[in-house]
């Protein structure tokens, strides 16, 4: 019997998931993709995280249709990213690749009733795709800007104290604020996936607020998600917290003047 494999997070896949349906609250970009053909998966809905710019936040379908695995991804405006349980309560499929469409599966069909669809896909094991993901410190005179494609690649030492810059979404993770941002940087930037219901692409940032670290989003339409690079030199700021607005940050302006200012300890 195939089985459904719920995972808040597509970097926390175990061996359950190999063959299972995944639905995750991860967004549709390349490296969630690419975790997810390295998992196993037999099929797999992700979060379209607003589509965005070069719909880098559905980019994944592809990818895993040239591996003949069928994918969906869930409108942003119909559940909230990082939170699997309510994809499957109320989320509706925004974009199916063709493998999945072969299955029945299309636009504004609940997320639940695709997943069920997805369980009659054949099973193509592959092994992970390459990929190069960015890790990257830039060395600044008061405070380093570390760019790293997704948060999962915090380093939780060496990262203390520093600017991170993430591809990743700004919604929190199953929901838990400890997941905002594993280190206790100096400030953390996201893409804020469309923003979406419940303005759950901006979840991270009162959890950081909580912790005194400036929390900041760059639009979904200006910069790509999951491509750090993207959002240091692309991204125009949507959203800011408590924290982060005390230090002169402004929605509508260029992430990266912003950001060299900090680090050079202007602020």
């Amino acid at each position: 019997m195939v089985e459904l494999f719920i995972a808040p997070t597509v970097t926390k896949l175990g061996p359950d998931a190999v063959g299972a349906v995944l639905v995750t609250g991860s967004h549709g970009g390349l490296y969630p993709g690419r975790l997810a053909v390295g998992a196993g998966v037999r099929s797999a809905i992700f979060h379209d995280a607003g589509i965005g710019r070069d719909e880098a936040g559905v980019a994944s379908l592809a990818l895993l249709d040239g591996f003949g695995i069928a994918a969906a991804a869930v409108a942003h405006d119909s559940a909230r990213i990082g939170d699997t349980a309510d994809m499957l309560a109320r989320g509706r499929i925004s974009r199916a690749n063709a493998a999945a469409r072969a299955l029945g599966v299309t636009p504004g069909m609940a997320c639940a009733l695709a997943a069920d669809r997805l369980k009659q896909a054949d099973h193509h094991p592959a092994g992970l795709p390459k990929g190069d993901e960015l890790r990257l410190v830039l060395p600044r005179p008061r405070r380093p800007i570390v760019l790293v494609d997704s948060a999962a690649m915090v380093d939780p030492a060496a990262d203390i104290g520093a600017i991170v810059v993430t591809g990743s979404h700004g919604g929190l993770v199953g929901g838990v604020a400890a997941m905002a941002l594993r280190v206790d940087g100096f400030a953390g930037v996201f893409n804020d996936a469309g923003i979406g219901i419940d303005q759950a692409g901006l979840g991270r940032l009162a959890a950081l607020d909580a912790r005194g670290i400036a929390g900041l989003t760059v639009a979904a339409t200006s910069a790509r998600i999951g491509e750090a690079r993207s959002t240091f030199e692309d991204g125009i700021i949507s959203c800011v917290n408590r924290t982060a607005d005390a230090l002169g940050a402004m929605a509508g302006t260029p992430l990266r003047t912003l950001l060299e200012r900090w680090a050079a300890g202007v602020a």
